[in-house]
């Protein structure tokens, strides 16, 4: 398990993490989000124990993460961190050897994934002659080639296209479920929502949500209405309870203030013409943020 206390971390008169307390358990897949700035790196690197933090404890496993831990743990940097001069092939395996692997393991480990991520004529070709999505996908292989227990990925699915981003998708569930524990970020809250049991939001520092997504959601209870009609729906606007409306090319979202409101709109559109859908939804993770952190994600 990873465990952090009450962690915090300032930059002289800034604080950029601010008393956080998360367990995450064995072999979770667990997503951090949080616009720019919010503090989901900064948590990363004192995980990994690149920044100290200035209060509060991180262990792994009931120990505080080292250079002793180090091979068991892999880390997707948001920035590029290749040698763009080096060989794709034999960067991965000096990367996978500074982790202690063996050498002839790490070559047939590399060759596994450049096939699996459809890259195995890249292996001979320079970091810097790839596009910037075929790099971060040289960049993942690097993280996971040693087969850590501990793995953190930081913005993994950027500069990817979306074939892309559902191979490495597939790539996390796997080794989710061959025994990693994942911790993530991403800016797209859809890919935290479809990949993660657990999350934290967090803004300005400070965690605003946390705990179980399904939980989250119950929580917030059903506050967004999708109406689909043949008639204007811009009466709906005015229904006390309504707090905000977006009209899309198939209708009109609403977000409520509660669940008995959606039966005052339902009431309303009687007798006005033919209605298409009328459909009560689980509040998005951005109404959540919204409500939260008083403040859109974006």
């Amino acid at each position: 398990m990873l465990v952090l206390e009450r962690v915090t971390k300032r930059f002289n008169e800034f604080t950029a993490v601010d008393n956080l307390s998360l367990q995450i358990p064995e072999r979770e897949l667990f997503g951090f989000l949080g616009a720019n700035g919010a503090g989901k790196t900064t948590t990363f690197r004192m995980i990994l124990g690149i920044l100290q933090a200035n209060e509060g404890m991180i262990h792994w496993n009931g120990q505080p993460i080292n250079y002793k831990s180090s091979p068991l743990i892999g880390y997707l940097p948001e920035e590029r961190g290749l040698y763009p001069k080096m060989k794709v092939k034999e960067q991965i395996v000096y990367l996978a050897r500074l982790r202690g692997m063996d050498k002839k393991e790490a070559a047939i480990e590399t060759d596994r994934w450049l096939e699996r991520f459809h890259v195995p004529d890249y292996a001979g070709k320079k970091v810097e002659e790839l596009s910037k999505g075929n790099q971060q996908k040289i960049q993942f292989i690097s993280s996971v080639v040693h087969k850590p227990q501990l793995l953190i990925l930081d913005e993994p699915f950027s500069g990817l296209d979306p074939v892309n981003v559902e191979l490495l998708k597939e790539a996390v569930v796997d080794l989710k479920e061959s025994g990693t524990t994942i911790v993530f970020s991403s800016h797209r809250m859809e890919h935290v929502e479809e990949l993660c049991e657990n999350l934290c939001m967090m803004h300005k520092g400070r965690p605003v949500v946390h705990g179980r997504l399904r939980d989250i959601k119950r929580s917030f209870g059903r506050k967004n209405v999708f109406v689909q009609a043949d008639f204007d729906l811009g009466f709906l606007e005015e229904i006390r309870g309504v707090l905000r409306t977006k009209r899309t090319a198939e209708g009109m979202l609403l977000q409520i203030d509660k669940e008995e409101t959606s039966q005052t709109i339902f009431s309303a559109l009687q007798e006005k013409g033919f209605v298409t859908k009328f459909e009560l939804e689980e509040p998005s993770l951005n109404d959540i943020f919204i409500e939260k952190a008083g403040a859109s994600y974006d």
